[in-house]
């Protein structure tokens, strides 16, 4: 007997596990099941993010994502119960620019706080006062997220989206898209690994890295690719009172991990090949990573690389921003990827966002309209200049 649902999640992840928790919570009374063929999510990025949440972006609706983000990562016991937790830690985000970059940084600054955000320009003296461990040279200001900004537990978060969506109902299923069937212009089901297939009112794509490959299942084209990304675990043996998430101009980024500090950068452009594999090349560190640690922190000089891994972006090849909602051709195929490195912190958002837009047929709560898939097909991106 053939089975049907009116809502197929392909990807059952932080944004997965997201939208079919929102579309619970919301009330939707129609059938759910959220497909993932990696149950452990070892694999998956969720599972291997850094786990950002910040407020320091310069498009208002990556602001607004992030906000509302924020307030449900404050609010986690009132949303999913009194054992809830993600182990938010609210540290602050500093984003440092050089004189080049100062007069996008004072824009961007002067958006965040306009909608809300607890955002500050800090100049050097005053960098120099609040974090005397670092050095100061080449900056001309930074910004700093006084509050709402830090990062959270990844796996944490994505296992309480999941178990809400199926204590509501949603249905998970371990198996693998293989095929989209399509019938008069629309997504009529999901053909699975396994053999079995599903009939569907509604498809969505919300599978990170492979996103490109699902979408090709229906025939839609979609500019996203995986770009691997390498985080080292290091030992510092100095103390850096005070370290949020730093972030230098040249896309290096650093934060404290109990007694050690995560960090990376992303590679020059002509050295960052799709690829989905997991090696780690520790010589990136020795020439990429570890100088310009050693350039704004003295005191990395001296730093102990204790662990490693690689995770992977869903990388927006046009404007490293989200690609939100239906295709403009195939109105029941609904895609959320291309995050390009902060879909978990926009995850919350992203579920509420989709949840609407199958319910309603359109975000009522956030306007994500200048994020769908209509600027893929003219070329109008919608740049974020905060991409790290």
């Amino acid at each position: 007997m053939a089975r049907s649902a009116d809502v197929v999640i392909i990807g059952g992840a932080v944004v997965g596990s997201s939208i079919a928790y929102f579309l619970k919570r919301s009330g939707f009374a129609g059938s759910v099941v959220v497909v993932e063929k990696d149950p452990s999510y070892q694999h998956c990025a969720t599972g291997r993010s850094v786990a950002s949440i910040r407020q320091q972006f310069t498009t208002e609706e990556n602001i607004r994502l992030s906000q509302f983000g924020l307030a449900l990562f404050r609010g986690i016991k009132e949303e999913f119960g009194p054992e809830a937790d993600v182990s938010f830690r609210e540290r602050g985000y500093l984003i440092m620019a050089t004189a080049e970059g100062r007069a996008n940084l004072e824009q961007a600054i002067a958006l965040q706080r306009r909608l809300g955000a607890d955002t500050e320009l800090l100049e050097p003296g005053e960098m120099r006062r609040r974090f005397p461990w670092m050095s100061v040279e080449g900056l001309a200001a930074a910004g700093w997220g006084r509050t709402g900004e830090g990062w959270v537990d990844p796996h944490a978060l994505m296992t309480l989206f999941r178990n809400g969506a199926r204590a509501r109902g949603a249905a998970y299923e371990h198996d693998e898209a293989i095929g989209i069937d399509m019938r008069g212009g629309r997504a009529a089901g999901v053909r699975l690994r396994s053999g079995a297939a599903i009939a569907a009112g509604t498809v969505v794509i919300a599978a990170g890295w492979h996103s490109a490959k699902v979408a090709a299942m229906a025939g839609v084209d979609l500019p996203v690719r995986p770009k691997k990304r390498l985080v080292f675990v290091v030992d510092c043996r100095e103390p850096l009172p005070g370290a949020g998430l730093m972030i230098d101009p040249s896309g290096l980024y650093f934060r404290p991990e109990g007694k050690f500090f995560l960090t990376g950068i992303q590679p020059p452009e002509d050295a960052d090949p799709d690829t989905e594999d997991f090696e780690i090349d520790h010589a990136f560190f020795d020439s990429e990573v570890w100088p310009r640690l050693a350039h704004r922190v003295p005191a990395f000089e001296a730093v102990k690389v204790t662990n490693a891994w690689a995770c992977h972006y869903d990388y927006n090849l046009l404007d490293q921003n989200a690609i939100l909602g239906p295709h403009p051709e195939i109105g029941n195929l609904l895609l959320a990827c291309g995050f390009s490195g902060h879909g978990l912190q926009h995850s919350p958002a992203v579920g509420r966002a989709l949840a609407e837009m199958v319910i309603h047929g359109r975000s009522t709560s956030i306007n994500v309209d200048r994020l769908g898939f209509g600027r893929i097909l003219t070329g109008a991106a919608v740049r974020e200049l905060n991409v790290y």
